[in-house]
């Protein structure tokens, strides 16, 4: 054998199978910091969009909170911001959570926001059913008869107002109710007609009746009835008047509101979202997916110029106070005409991941996801914070 040909005989088997090992190893390697290198990046990227859908759905709310209160007439004998935010919160009971074993969140983790203002529609004065100014409809009856428009007709005005809207009935004091309509305001007799389920006697409506939750209580009763705390039962010796109330004459107003409200669609409950709805018959629309957390507090203006000693930001209405003496009085329950300030508490997650790849969990739930949560104070600014 010459040298020439030994040179051309190639690697041997042994040297081939090391050299395989070798680019094996190499190759094992590479893969596996791709791979490592991949699910760091796919955490970013979870990370940066959760940080953005958080920062965009706070930024929406705070917009429409700035406003919450808008389109109220302004004139000698209304309140101007009679009211501008509702709340709807939902308590988990000490000792229980809301979350279930298979990292789900049902409707009894979020809260719900009604962000409240009248709408173009002109305001109208109540009446009865002949139109004449002065006399009062009567809401524990379910109708009432407003007048005509400022420079309108009646065919007009009642062509304004359909099934389905809610109406603000505001009297000169600041007592209030609200009902949805259940059919089209007609003209009858000298007047516009509107229909809805009846209120009590006291102005206060079912929930069913009362989707922004002003005159409802979330169907607790009694609420806000009373300041005599010695008489709660009965409510019979009123000290100053109760914030809702049955009958409203002419110089009082009807309005159609024109609400925002912000709330958790858990109908998948993989996927929990935050919605934006404008108008009671408006389509929810998507702020934000994978929503684990939404809360909403709000802090209540007292006589005494200072907060309420229960909290600056109190997450369940039923316990609004506007000072110690209060603590516990009916008339303060649910009292958003209170509120001055409102906390937002919102809290996100990556999308899950079932597939056991992805080893990390959280501290908070102990999810396969990140988690990440922002809260903003808003003050509307046509609820003053000293009034």
């Amino acid at each position: 054998m010459t040298a020439t040909q030994a040179k051309q005989e190639g690697f041997s088997l042994i040297e081939l199978m090391v050299a395989m090992a070798v680019f094996m190893l190499i190759c094992g390697a590479a893969i596996s910091l791709f791979w490592q290198q991949q699910l760091a990046s796919q955490t970013m990227t979870g990370q940066v969009g959760l940080n953005l859908s958080l920062r965009s759905a706070i930024a929406q709310m705070e917009v429409d909170l700035a406003n919450a209160g808008s389109g109220f007439l302004p004139t000698a004998n209304m309140p101007s911001w009679p009211i501008g935010v509702t709340v709807v919160n939902n308590v988990v009971a000490a000792g229980d959570t809301c979350k279930t074993d298979s990292y789900t969140y049902g409707p009894s983790c979020f809260d719900q926001l009604n962000i409240i203002s009248a709408d173009s529609t002109p305001p109208i004065q109540p009446t009865d059913s002949t139109g004449t100014p002065g006399p009062c409809s009567d809401t524990s009856t379910g109708t009432a008869y407003g007048q005509a428009a400022s420079g309108s007709t009646l065919a007009a005005t009642a062509s304004n107002y359909h099934n389905g809207d809610q109406l603000l009935f505001l009297n000169t004091q600041g007592q209030m109710t609200s009902v949805v309509l259940n059919n089209d305001a007609v003209v009858s007799g000298g007047a516009v007609k509107f229909r809805f389920n009846a209120t009590d006697s006291h102005g206060l409506t079912a929930a069913d009746d009362d989707p922004l939750n002003i005159a409802s209580c979330e169907g607790t009763r009694p609420c806000s009835l009373c300041y005599d705390l010695a008489d709660t039962a009965n409510c019979s010796n009123l000290v100053n008047p109760s914030r809702t109330v049955k009958g409203f004459c002419g110089s009082d107003w009807i309005l159609k509101l024109s609400p925002v409200i912000y709330a958790v669609n858990t109908s998948d409950s993989s996927n929990p979202r935050l919605t934006r709805q404008v108008g009671l018959s408006g389509t929810p629309r998507t702020v934000m997916d994978q929503i684990i957390g939404f809360k909403v507090g709000a802090s209540i203006w007292n006589g005494a110029n200072t907060f309420a000693d229960q909290g600056q930001y109190v997450y369940d209405a039923s316990t609004y106070t506007n000072n110690a003496s209060n603590l516990g009085n009916p008339d303060m329950a649910f009292n958003f005409t209170l509120v001055r300030s409102i906390r937002l508490s919102v809290i996100g997650r990556t999308t899950p991941d079932w597939r056991g790849t992805y080893t990390y969990r959280n501290g908070f739930d102990s999810g396969p996801y990140e988690v990440q949560g922002f809260a903003a104070v808003v003050n509307p600014r046509n609820m003053s914070m000293n009034d």
